[in-house]
């Protein structure tokens, strides 16, 4: 019995195909993308593909790899007090911090000369997280408009490596100008203690500089990120690998101390397992991971590694 053998049609015909697409190559150019059927393919949100080059070093992206990728530690012991009074003049220059950042980043600001001009009475702010100009009038129910963001949320900070800094550090760190932004009151609100694996500005435009100030803050006071929200810092960057890392801020020296393990290598085991996969969720730090605080085996039922999921 014969083997069959291709039409001379058909080979004469792939003959031209590959012909033509050696000949796209060496000219530099790429074939366009086709499904089998010959229509085009959309291929604008394929990954990247291997042997891209990697991000220059001073960038966001490269800044979120040098972080701890831990679960997140209970809430327990959270108060806003731990971070110390809420607007304190932590630089000394006679304003406190809330009025400090709405002369920051505000426009066609009006101050009372009172206050030595500290307190804004009025301005207009180009917020950063809608996109839109908001009309700022200090007043009893108009100053709700504008609010000052922890853009690291306190409550994350908190289960994320700053119950072990101290007193002076957490009020810094409330205070910093680099984790502070005035934003869209209501906006704000929505985030509440979200981090990046939940909650993005509304506008797609800002989300790099965001996510690369949220990396800034957790670098200069070495506080960890969960695993979800490291991926979704690197989904952010992957658009915008060049980001630079912001720098400024008052971040006192800190390092290792908001990563426990660090000087001790059974620190990060402190917390102990999770009782039930109900305790992981309620904490944020569903899926539980093989190594981070809060992993036990007998929430893993499929044994790979990953409990919670």
């Amino acid at each position: 019995m014969r083997p069959s053998v291709a039409p001379r049609g058909g080979v004469a015909a792939l003959g031209v195909v590959v012909a033509l697409l050696l000949g796209g190559c060496a000219a530099g150019l790429e074939p366009a993308a086709t499904d089998l059927g010959g229509a085009e393919v959309d291929t604008s949100a394929a990954p990247a593909l291997t042997g891209t080059a990697p991000a220059a070093s001073g960038t966001a992206l490269v800044a979120l790899d040098t972080l701890p990728v831990k679960g997140r530690a209970p809430k327990t012991g959270y108060s806003r007090d731990q971070f110390g009074p809420a607007w304190a003049d932590v630089d000394h220059n006679g304003c406190d911090t809330r009025n400090d950042i709405l002369a920051r980043d505000l426009s066609r600001t009006v101050t009372d000369p009172k206050t030595h001009d500290c307190i804004v009475l009025s301005g207009v702010l180009d917020d950063p997280y809608t996109g839109r100009s908001i009309d700022f009038r200090r007043g009893q129910t108009t100053s709700t408009a504008v609010q000052i963001d922890h853009v690291v949320a306190l409550s994350d900070a908190w289960q994320k490596g700053a119950q072990q800094l101290d007193d002076e550090v957490r009020r810094r760190l409330a205070n910093d100008p680099l984790n502070l932004l005035a934003a869209d009151g209501p906006t704000n609100a929505g985030k509440g203690d979200g981090d990046a694996a939940t909650w993005l500005p509304p506008s797609k435009a800002f989300r790099c500089q965001y996510v690369a100030r949220q990396v800034a803050v957790k670098q200069a006071y070495a506080l960890w990120v969960t695993r979800g929200e490291h991926d979704a810092i690197a989904r952010v960057l992957s658009g915008c690998p060049d980001e630079p890392l912001p720098s400024g801020g008052s971040a006192p020296s800190v390092e290792g101390k908001g990563d426990p393990s660090a000087t001790d290598p059974s620190a990060a085991d402190e917390q102990g397992p999770f009782a039930r996969c109900a305790d992981a969720r309620a904490a944020g730090a569903a899926p539980v991971r093989r190594g981070d605080p809060g992993y036990s085996s007998q929430l893993d039922g499929d044994g790979d590694g990953v409990a919670c999921e």
